[in-house]
């Protein structure tokens, strides 16, 4: 026993030794790495012991940029011994050198091959998957895989994640896959998030907002659409000149409508309006432009009308094409989705 206890401490001190030197020569790299090998080829090490002389190697290569040599060393470590408990560490040391090098494929196989085929680790109090599926979420460019990679941190790691983010990030993740009722449940289990609505989350702009749009007329009849902005721009204005407030409140989107000036958001609380057109063309004198506001792209349309109120005069009709691939026969479809009220800004 003190025989053993004698070792470790002079393992200790040979490995501080050579932590202590910082720039070393050639000929003083090749002598450290000589006396850690002779060391690691010592059966009587204990695990914990191998493992400090494993990693000092591996850091001495890469002190002096030597990632060549560092990942031949502990992969060669890794194939040979595949019963060290830490083989996932020296895997992950290896991926972590290829991304640090630009060589993402590379470090992706290697975050995979710890997560699919090796238990995790703690290292620093930190789970080794866990800082995996960190990494291959920012890299990875697969929608197969990345969705696997959301799953995998909502569901084993759900209070080391924001589950809010993850959910729309899924989400996002199912849409491009064109896996649209996935993508669905995905942002309703967003929007059952007691943060959902406030949550600012980086590259997704409004993500309550557009959550809560493809949610709701998920659940709609969407029975208000017309096949084009041609039929729509025509009935609405045969609406307006018959003074018909019946067929105007038909044709408004029944999910999602707003009703607010230019300066507003849809996402703002009373920017959403359930209110009737009788209110507003009762009494009055509504006129509209002949042609769609030249503003107007392939995708959305603006009219301008005006006559509704002594307050404010102008309202611009806001019509756009539905973008809604969850259902073909809905998809590209024309709706009227709200007002802006004024002139343009």
């Amino acid at each position: 026993m003190k025989f053993v206890f004698r070792r470790i401490i002079l393992i200790s001190l040979l490995i501080a030794v050579f932590s202590g030197c910082k720039s070393k020569s050639e000929l003083e790299m090749e002598a450290s790495l000589s006396q850690l090998q002779t060391l690691l080829e010592d059966r009587s090490l204990i695990e914990q012991s191998r493992y400090a002389v494993i990693n000092r190697i591996a850091n001495l290569y890469y002190s002096e940029n030597d990632y060549d040599n560092m990942v031949l060393f502990l992969t060669d470590w890794v194939e040979t011994h595949p019963d060290d408990t830490y083989n996932a560490y020296w895997l992950y040391l290896v991926a972590s050198s290829y991304l640090k090098n630009g060589a993402e494929p590379m470090a992706e196989y290697y975050y995979e091959r710890i997560l699919n085929n090796f238990a995790d680790l703690l290292v620093n109090g930190q789970s080794l998957h866990f800082s995996c599926l960190q990494h291959l979420i920012q890299i990875s460019k697969s929608t197969p895989n990345r969705i696997s990679y959301f799953n995998r941190l909502i569901n084993t790691f759900p209070n080391n994640v924001s589950k809010t983010e993850m959910y729309v990030r899924l989400a996002r993740e199912y849409e491009n896959a064109g896996e649209w009722e996935q993508a669905l449940k995905s942002y309703s289990m967003f929007l059952e998030q007691s943060d959902s609505s406030a949550i600012q989350i980086a590259g997704i702009p409004d993500a309550y907002t557009k959550a809560r749009q493809m949610v709701n007329f998920s659940k709609s009849p969407k029975d208000w659409t017309f096949e084009s902005l041609e039929a729509l721009e025509t009935s609405v204005k045969r609406a307006i000149s018959r003074y018909d407030w019946r067929s105007l409140d038909k044709y408004r989107t029944k999910v999602n409508f707003f009703a607010m000036s230019w300066k507003s958001s849809e996402s703002d609380t009373n920017a959403l309006e359930n209110f009737s057109m009788h209110n507003f063309m009762l009494g009055n004198r509504i006129r509209y432009s002949p042609t769609l506001d030249e503003t107007s792209t392939p995708t959305e349309a603006y009219l301008r009308t005006w006559g509704w109120s002594v307050y404010i005069n102008v309202w611009y009709l806001y019509f756009r094409k539905v973008n809604f691939p969850a259902d073909p026969e809905i998809h590209g479809r024309w709706e009227w989705a709200g007002i802006y009220f004024g002139e343009k800004l």
